[in-house]
Order: structure tokens, then sequence, then C-alpha cells
């Protein structure tokens, strides 16, 4: 017998064809906040497009996910290369005003094989963002502060080893939503 699927895992499967913001927030503020000694580990991500100007560019590109080694070591744009081969790409390097204005225009396919071979020259092995409790929309939880960017990445609880993302970033867009899928055997 098929084991059913919790509840907050179905409406994230439903949200991930397409929502609204409004939806995809409200979801997030009824799901359970997340310690920063939950995220240790490699995380591939999805997005969750809700019509932000970022929806479909990350995947475009080649994004895996993030990583986290600990408090102070958070890599937050993990890259699929050749082989599958994983590396992080120094957020400091990301044109994030130009990706927004663009984001129809980068998320072309055309656009990805020009830009994906180009994501290695400002690739790093260094941590480029840092870890630590924080109040996002009334309730304390992990969140993923970028080094280089006026980025937070604030995290909620699906289950054991899924979490919904919001990245909040200055301007006049609601928050950039996203899941993390782990794995049991993470860290």
């Amino acid at each position: 017998m098929a084991q059913e699927e919790a509840p907050a895992a179905a409406r994230l499967r439903v949200l991930s064809t397409g929502t609204t913001a409004a939806q995809a927030l409200a979801f997030f503020d009824a799901l359970p906040p997340v310690r920063v000694e939950e995220l240790p580990g490699s995380w591939h991500g999805s997005e969750v497009p809700t019509g932000h100007p970022l929806d479909g560019l990350l995947s475009t590109l080649g994004w895996h996910g993030k990583t986290f080694d600990g408090p102070d070591g958070a890599h937050p744009l993990v890259f699929n290369g050749r082989e599958d081969q994983l590396f992080e790409v120094n957020p400091w390097f990301v044109p994030l005003q130009t990706a927004l204005r663009l984001g129809p225009l980068l998320r072309k396919p055309v656009t990805g094989r020009i830009i994906r071979p180009l994501l290695r020259l400002v690739s790093t092995t260094q941590p480029k963002a840092r870890v630590r409790m924080m109040e996002y929309r009334g309730v304390v939880t992990a969140t993923m502060i970028y080094d280089a960017q006026p980025i937070n990445d604030a995290f909620r609880r699906i289950d054991k080893n899924t979490l919904l993302g919001a990245m909040d970033m200055r301007g006049p867009y609601p928050p950039f939503m996203f899941s993390l899928h782990g794995s049991a055997d993470r860290g």
C-alpha cells in the first residue's frame, strides 16, 4: 500500500505548478520554522513560480540548489556543471538588478546555453553566505544572509527533508519562492 502524501507536501506540489505570490506566502506563513542546525548538507532546489521576474531563470541556468556547511559556511548558488559536477557561483558577480529587468529574455533556452558555461568564470569554493535565526514575516526561522547581495533567504519546514524558501530582496517585488529537497543522509 502506497504511503499517503502529507498535506504540506501535497500543497507544495500543487503550488509548484504555478501560483500567485500571495498564495505562496500564505502557505509559507502557515509552515513551522527551521532551526540552523537542521540545515547542514546539500539541498536540491526547485522554483515555485509566482510570476516573479526571476521565475524560470535559475532552472534555465542549471541551478542545482544550496549547500550548508554550518552557520558561517553557506553556499547560496550551487549549479550543475558538465557530467553532473556541481560548482558554486559567487553571488557578488550576479547582476541582480539586470536579471530582474531582463528576466524574460534571460529565461530563453538559447540565452541559458550562452550564459551557463560563463558561470564557471565566477565560481568559488568559499562560502558566500551565513545562516542565522532571524524574524521574517513574524516568525523566527533559519535565514541565509548573502555576503555580497541585499538578499536574505528565509526557510520554513514542509517535512524532514523539504523546505520552502522565500528569497527576500530590496525592491518592489514580493519574495522569490523556491523549495529545497534534501536526503535522509544529508550532512
